[in-house]
């Protein structure tokens, strides 16, 4: 059973993956193709001002980038794919839902919940251009630390949704103290953590644009790694059923 759910994830994550990577590259690189532009036109300014050639050139042409975009989703699919069907596998008859369309949907949800949205408010995606470079170390560790602490956050707030329900408490109740919890230590977690980089003298709508693509992109992938997981389960089980 597990490794028929690992391989049901290893394909549903590479179709999620090259259909964000096609959201990405519709609507993502035109951004990153601006953001890259305005660092060329400040470098050269800067190098014309003290005399000196333009900057370094790009080890990858923005052609080879985008080309590389749909094997970096592809490959970024197929290793969340994976991990998702064992996911799956562990909370299967743990979930409320009554559908393999159902369970496999509510653990998306809840990944995309706890791998990047969270982390996401507290630090937004941002262009190559944003942030200097020296502090690139602290803030990575920061960010993963929080992806790590909002995944615990979702999986402690699930595990005490079904101790109150196990215990008789309703729903409406239930559901408020495992929110306002999960809240506190959130907020808790952004309040102690370093701050997002400024943007600096970026553009604004420019930098609303990279993130709303960036949010974009992963939505589509975990629906999409959802929808698919939900799909290929559903198709099993009619094939368990008629057989």
């Amino acid at each position: 059973m597990i490794a028929t759910l690992l391989r049901r994830g290893l394909l549903a994550g590479l179709l999620a993956g090259l259909l964000a990577g096609g959201f990405a590259f519709v609507l993502g690189e035109p951004t990153i193709d601006q953001s890259i532009e305005l660092e060329q036109m400040a470098s050269d300014g800067h190098g014309h001002s003290h005399g000196e050639e333009g900057g370094e050139e790009e080890p990858f042409s923005r052609t080879g980038q985008k080309v590389g975009l749909f094997f970096a989703t592809g490959l970024f699919g197929v290793t969340s794919g994976g991990i998702f069907g064992l996911a799956f596998a562990y909370f299967r008859d743990r979930l409320q839902a009554a559908s393999e369309w159902g369970r496999s949907l509510s653990l998306a949800g809840a990944g995309f919940l706890a791998i990047f949205l969270i982390p996401f408010l507290k630090y937004p995606a941002n262009p190559p251009t944003v942030g200097d470079p020296e502090t690139i170390g602290v803030r990575t560790t920061a960010y993963f630390a929080l992806m790590a602490l909002s995944l615990a956050v979702v999986i402690g707030g699930w595990a005490a949704a079904r101790a109150l329900r196990r215990r008789g408490m309703g729903t409406p109740a239930r559901q408020a103290l495992v929110v306002a919890g999960c809240a506190i230590v959130v907020a808790t977690a952004f309040a102690l953590l370093p701050a997002s980089p400024d943007a600096g003298e970026f553009p604004a709508g420019l930098l609303w644009e990279f993130r709303m693509s960036s949010l974009g992109t992963q939505a589509v992938f975990w629906i999409g790694l959802g929808g698919a997981f939900g799909l290929l389960g559903e198709r099993a089980a009619r094939k368990r059923a008629d057989a």
